[in-house]
This record gives C-alpha cells, sequence and structure tokens, in this order.
C-alpha cells in the first residue's frame, strides 16, 4: 500500500467536474484507491462517493492505493490533483 497527503490545485470550474475527473483516472487502475478528507474515507472509483467530499480547489486530502498497480495510479491522481 502507497499513500499520500496532496493539496489539490486543479482549476476544475465545478466540485462534480473534479469528481467526475477523479472517478475516471482512478478506474483506469486495478487498486484500491480510497480518498481520505478529515474523518470521510471513500473509493475513488464511486461517482457517489467522491461527490460526498465536495472537494474544491486548495483541499488537501490522503490518497491511498494498494493493489498490483498502486504506484502508478498514486502518480496518476497526484498529477491530476495538483496540476
Amino acid at each position: 500500500m502507497v499513500e499520500k497527503e496532496l493539496h489539490i490545485n486543479n482549476a476544475s470550474n465545478h466540485e462534480f467536474e473534479l469528481a467526475t475527473l477523479i472517478v475516471q483516472q482512478a478506474s483506469q487502475f486495478d487498486s484500491m484507491i480510497r480518498i481520505i478528507m478529515d474523518d470521510k474515507q471513500v473509493n475513488a472509483k464511486s461517482i457517489m462517493g467522491m461527490t460526498y467530499l465536495s472537494l474544491m480547489d486548495g483541499d488537501t486530502v490522503t490518497v491511498t492505493c494498494s493493489g498490483q498497480d498502486e504506484q502508478k495510479a498514486l502518480v496518476a491522481l497526484q498529477e491530476l490533483l495538483e496540476k
């Protein structure tokens, strides 16, 4: 398992747009990917879970990835969230 704290620096116009981008990116990997913010922890492949977090530019989250392609998944999500 790999884990990293990330600061969201993504210029998406709406929180739903960012949630959709995360789900699309996470779904490309076999690993279990979780996004943690405050006391909330959700499956990054779940649009309902991601919209529950209401992520916005400036938020800080912890991303955990566990599985065969965990390192690639973490790098891809870091590139998406911190671009």
